[in-house]
């Protein structure tokens, strides 16, 4: 293979995985069960494969596309959701009556668009990445065609999403208009050869890309899409979405404004303080104030997009790592806890509200004794993910000299434990009221997943050296 080719094999192994997810959905008999999961799993694997063997050549293709550690780390993270998500559904799907090829291969595709745009290199192949892994979320939204508020969630996400892509394109042109070129390396170095801080121009690139990200982060004050979409989407797709999304888009973000626009630091930082300030305080707040378990995570998943701008905002080394380590932690927590409220709906019901799970440590203790331990993971209680996560990007806020972001950061996970307690108390020490939904059995297989998900976060917690030092040597390749 020409060496060019090289720095997408991964992307071009979810690519044909998602293909052939669609041709095998095409050619089955009506009736026939085909193995199209497993189709997404081997591509993922080989995906995972070569990301892995890629490691440290600096391999890059066309020029706009670079397979450095930093890249190849969030490939990494998307590949454990992305493998996570096809286990999960496996039996949401048949359950749900979802079109299995579509499902598979749109998300397969959505995973692509994510790949390329943590490896991107170019503000155009970013948009481009962020389209592919848009238009995917907005079908996979609105897959249950037989669902009003999922039809209304992929409705008002096209919207907003369609608006934002707008702006996101409209700082690419200001950004070409300054510096002649879209290369993220030309642009950094132009800007830092010449006092850009004073042209309006480059203020209002910065400016309009800044809103670009931010939406598709869920950062106040542009999350008005998350509750709604979080809500109406199929909870499985939920799960993938609330992960996926925010790995590839902070990892551009990061790659973006803490490379190519590092010299116009002085005038993005501190906006990007209040935006991370307001976005943990709101997201915070807010859930408290949920009784949908749905809209309590997704409120709670905002809170969790200010964390880790913290750590953009740090733009120390440990801030940059922290900011790879967090989208691994938050990426298995928030997935499995997702889809724990996934596997207890039915096609009829979702379950997804607080006295739905009342008294499950009754009916399923081993269900609530995972979702227990996810839910401390998000919260940030030792010794799991989260709590490691937390403590590494607020580490990087104070050794940045942003003490009161450290503080609000701090304030917001002690008041986030308040609503995630409130599902643990539901669960242990409420009585199911008359009307209370019936749980269905969990399948072995979903039961053996979440409990590797499981293992993981508490891997994570205890021992998490190895990674750390991983997303520590990663932020050495380009910044």
């Amino acid at each position: 293979m020409s060496p060019s080719f090289n720095a997408i094999v991964p992307i071009l192994c979810v690519v044909a995985a998602g293909i052939a997810a669609l041709l095998a959905e095409a050619v089955r008999e009506p009736g026939e069960r085909a193995p199209i999961a497993g189709l997404g799993v081997i591509g993922l694997v080989a995906a995972g494969i070569s990301a892995a063997w890629l490691w440290g050549r600096n391999a890059t293709s066309f020029g706009v596309v670079s397979a450095d550690n930093f890249g190849l780390f969030i490939v990494l993270v998307l590949v454990v959701i992305g493998l996570l998500t096809m286990a999960f559904s496996s039996q949401v799907v048949g359950r749900d009556r979802l079109p299995g090829g579509e499902y598979y291969g749109v998300t397969l595709l959505g995973l692509s668009g994510m790949m390329l745009m943590a490896m991107a290199t170019d503000l155009l192949v970013i948009f481009l990445a962020l389209e592919v892994l848009s238009l995917s979320v907005y079908v996979l939204t609105a897959i249950r065609r037989d669902s009003e508020a999922s039809a209304e969630g992929g409705f008002k996400y096209f919207l907003l999403g369609g608006f934002s892509s707008a702006v996101f394109l409209y700082g690419i042109a200001f950004t070409y208009g300054i510096a002649g070129s879209t290369r993220l390396d030309r642009i950094g170095a132009l800007l830092a050869a010449q006092s850009m801080g004073e042209n309006p121009l480059a203020l209002v690139a910065v400016g309009l890309l800044l809103v670009g990200f931010a939406f598709k982060v869920s950062a106040v004050p542009f999350h008005m899409w998350t509750p709604d979409a979080y809500q109406g989407a199929p909870t499985i797709v939920t799960a993938f979405m609330s992960t996926g999304v925010k790995a590839a888009a902070f990892g551009a973000f990061a790659r973006v404004f803490l490379s190519a626009f590092e010299p116009l630091r002085p005038d993005w930082a501190p906006i990007l303080w209040v935006i991370a300030a307001a976005t943990m305080i709101f997201g915070t707040v807010v859930a408290v104030l949920q009784t949908n378990m749905k809209r309590m995570l997704a409120y709670s998943s905002i809170a969790h997009a200010g964390y880790i701008l913290v750590g953009i905002v740090s733009a120390n080394d440990v801030g940059k790592a922290a900011v790879l380590y967090y989208l691994l932690a938050y990426g298995v927590t928030n997935l499995a806890a997702f889809a724990t409220i996934a596997l207890l709906g039915t096609r009829e019901r979702q379950n997804d509200d607080l006295q739905d799970v009342a008294g499950l440590a009754t009916t399923h203790p081993g269900v609530a004794a995972l979702m227990t331990v996810f839910l401390l993971s998000l919260g940030g209680m030792p010794p799991t993910a989260g709590f490691v996560a937390k403590w590494y990007v607020f580490s990087a806020a104070v050794g940045a000299g942003h003490y009161w972001l450290a503080i609000i950061g701090v304030l917001t996970s002690v008041v986030s434990i308040f609503f995630y307690l409130r599902i643990v108390v539901m669960m242990y020490m409420a009585e199911p009221a008359g009307g209370a939904a019936r749980v269905p059995v969990l399948s072995r297989f979903g039961l053996a997943t979440l409990a590797v998900s499981m293992i993981a976060v508490f891997y994570l917690g205890i021992l998490p050296t190895r990674v750390l030092n991983l997303a520590a040597a990663s932020i050495g390749t380009i910044f």
